[in-house]
């Protein structure tokens, strides 16, 4: 979409496609911006009028986004440490794709919360109990690793 269309559009457009977001690009195909779900939530929460406001004032400017050449896991990484859930995938400023935390295997995630159970022993030892957020990935992470000993 480019950036003249208005929130309404691109959410019609996400309802249409059953996506979360849509990509802003000039008609070049040269990637602006994203604008997700959220980002609607957060104008329609505020009361601002949809059909008014173009996605150029609402887009989020400069995503982070993977290379072509990128794997997975780095995508997987990308969000989880960025806390978003959607990856623009730009090859020399061009989009070429996006790609999203719901488009991976359980096997991804399963390798994501090992390693991220295997940080978190390292960080606190093995006596401290993992935040809750990790609580259940953790839990069956520790069953198939040790963790160092707390010093």
């Amino acid at each position: 979409m480019g950036p003249e269309a208005t929130v309404q559009e691109a959410c019609a457009a996400m309802h249409r496609r059953h996506v979360g977001a849509v990509l802003v690009t000039d008609p070049a195909g040269l990637s602006l911006c994203i604008f997700t779900g959220l980002d609607a939530v957060y104008f329609l929460s505020h009361g601002k009028d949809a059909t008014e406001i173009r996605l150029s004032d609402a887009m989020i400017r400069h995503p982070i986004c993977l290379p072509p050449e990128g794997k997975a896991m780095d995508a997987l990484y990308m969000m989880a440490d960025g806390g978003f859930r959607y990856l623009p995938v730009v090859c020399d400023g061009k989009v070429i794709g996006i790609v999203s935390r719901y488009d991976f295997r359980a096997e991804e995630y399963g390798q994501l919360d090992q390693e991220t159970g295997f940080f978190e022993c390292l960080r606190w030892g093995a006596n401290r109990p993992p935040s809750p957020v990790f609580l259940p990935d953790l839990l069956s992470v520790r069953r198939r690793m040790t963790c160092p000993k707390a010093r």
